[in-house]
């Protein structure tokens, strides 16, 4: 089996453009290009590939975790789709939490614990540190292995109000590289290293560009003002180059 770029994409319900970026970042390579034409041809082994992103793309993995548990030396396809099926139960309880949690809420009770996502999050985590094989991975299971409702919630509020500052630093015409901006990017660092894993410039600029490559980053970000998460990437990057 072999299809061109444009069939594949049909056929896996992502878009070519997907497909060049999936290329360019070392996601899912073509099978084949051809040296003439430059026409991209993709085989059975890139679908079994697309499969697999497509699994953890549905869990909200992001791009780059998606990448670092492919290309762990110690991956196991079988163990691995054991863990996603796991993750989509946890996920489908939930979606079924909140949909019984609507009919409750119209009768007037209280249905915030129907939110309560930590146990998936917790389970992703160790997936992620067992087929990413990082550092950073099993120092985030670490630290957030006993967090509950109440702390994801925080932090998720806490982190929205670095970027709702970053927007506003951005709508006022500041340049990324100022001082405030600047002051911004060192204080997202030293959050996600004292909440999550020791965010090292390294992991700060992959998160940089996490931020523009991943629609749901982006566009959680952008809901503040249109361009903030490029703007927070630009900045990072200017952070990121200091000695």
């Amino acid at each position: 089996m072999k299809m061109q770029i444009k069939e594949f994409a049909e056929f896996t319900g992502v878009s070519v453009r997907t497909l060049h970026y999936y290329d360019e970042i070392g996601l899912l390579r073509p099978a084949e290009v051809d040296r003439i034409t430059g026409y991209r041809f993709y085989d059975e082994d890139s679908l079994f590939r697309m499969q697999e992103i497509l699994f953890y793309r549905e869990l909200d993995f992001s791009l780059k975790s998606i990448s670092k548990i492919l290309s762990s030396p110690g991956y196991d396809k079988s163990k691995a789709l054991q863990e996603q099926k796991q993750l989509l139960i946890l996920k489908k309880e939930r979606l079924e939490r909140l949909i019984s949690a609507i009919d409750n809420a119209g009768k007037g009770e209280n249905v915030v614990k129907a939110f309560d996502n930590s146990k998936f999050e917790i389970y992703k985590a160790e997936a992620q540190e067992r087929w990413g094989n990082t550092d950073a991975y099993k120092e985030h299971a670490e630290k957030t292995k006993n967090y509950g409702m109440d702390k994801w919630s925080s932090l998720a509020s806490d982190m929205d109000i670095i970027f709702r500052k970053f927007s506003i630093c951005m709508k006022n015409g500041l340049e990324s590289g100022s001082e405030e901006p600047q002051s911004l990017v060192k204080k997202l660092q030293n959050y996600i290293t004292e909440n999550y894993y020791n965010c090292t410039k390294e992991i700060l600029s992959g998160l940089g560009q996490m931020y523009v490559a991943d629609e749901r980053f982006k566009n959680n970000i952008d809901k503040h003002a249109d361009g903030t998460a490029a703007y927070v990437c630009e900045a990072i990057s200017h952070y990121s180059k200091k000695e």
